[in-house]
């Protein structure tokens, strides 16, 4: 027969409750949708390399993050 200590039991049913409560608390939340939102005047194409990057600046003159050439927006 496997004998246990009346505190370890009552620790290990605490722990089993504490388990369950966080499985329905992460279960039943409500799930977000994230929606991203960009202007397509921050979206930058490259006519060196043709890499495709976001700028979030308001020029009309922009420096590409990979190779570094200058991009005019039209």
């Amino acid at each position: 027969m496997i004998v246990i200590d009346f505190t370890i039991f009552l620790a290990c049913l605490e722990a089993a409750a504490v388990a369950a409560g966080f499985m329905f608390w992460y279960l039943e939340r409500p799930q977000r949708k994230k929606e991203l939102f960009l202007d397509p005047k921050y979206i930058w194409f490259c006519t060196v390399c043709t890499y495709t990057y976001i700028n979030t600046k308001d020029y009309v003159i922009s420096r590409c993050p990979r190779c570094g050439g200058y991009n005019k927006k039209s």
